[in-house]
Order: C-alpha cells, then structure tokens, then sequence
C-alpha cells in the first residue's frame, strides 16, 4: 500500500510542476507518468541496493531517455518532460537538512548532509548527460541502418 501511495503523490507532484512550468495540456499527464516511472525505479532500487546515488542515476536515465523519445513522438522540447520528470527526485528535503545545521552550528551533520546533496545533484546531472549520449549512440546506429 506504501508503493501506491508514492506513485499518486508523485504523478500528482510532477503534474503539477508540469503546470507551474507551462507545459502543453496534453503533455501534463505524459510528464506526471514518467515522473512517477522515476520516482518508481529510485524508491525500489533504494530499498533493494540502499544507495540512493546508484537509485538517483538509474532513475534520472530512466526519466532521461524516456523524455527525449516522448519529445520526438509529440514533437515538443524534450525540457517539457525531463524538468518535470525530474523534480521528485531533487533533494530538495536534504538541501534544507544540511542548511538548517549549518545554522543550528551542527557543522559535522551539515557537511555530511551537503556532501550527499551535492552527490545526489551530480548523479541526476551525469543521468541527464549520458542519456544523451545513449540518444546519440542510438541515432548513429539508426542513421548508419538506413544508409546500407
């Protein structure tokens, strides 16, 4: 019942997003359900593998590549998608952990929490670059299909 309850709060979550960053009416349910589809692959993978950074990458690649192809079946930006897409799995929570340490003075717990912040924003920002790469690879290897 736990899992049910994440993907509603989490398709509803990106929907929104989708909505406060003007996405098309006809994309706010495609960009909810691959929100949910990421947050759905990070909640799994971190309670199997508990690493979220591992879980972090993994979705962000998901939600990645499933944007750029949803992007070319509806022909909109691909940014439409994967900013959206993205948003469940920002650390947005820890962010304020960290902040809210340094300012009680609780510098150890502060650096600790920064340091996963920072490894959390890299994994999705490395997700996000090598997709593309995987979308390029694959437009290669199409285009070379087509020329022999």
């Amino acid at each position: 019942m736990a899992i049910f309850a994440q993907l509603i709060t989490s398709f509803i979550a990106t929907g929104a997003f989708g909505i406060i960053f003007n996405a098309p009416k006809e994309t706010l349910v495609k960009c909810g359900l691959i929100g949910m589809g990421g947050w759905l692959i990070y909640y799994l993978l971190d309670g199997y593998l508990d690493d979220a950074i591992l879980a972090t990458l993994a979705a962000t690649i998901f939600v990645a590549v499933i944007s750029q192809e949803l992007a070319k079946f509806n022909k909109t930006p691909v940014i439409i998608f994967s900013v959206a897409g993205i948003i469940p799995l920002v650390p947005g929570g820890l962010a304020y952990d960290a902040m809210r340490n340094f300012v009680e003075n609780d510098y150890n717990s502060a650096i600790g929490l920064a340091a996963k912040v920072l490894m959390l924003a890299g994994s999705i920002a490395f997700g996000l670059v090598f997709s593309e790469v995987i979308n390029q690879v694959i437009r290669k290897i199409n285009q070379n299909k087509i020329r022999t």
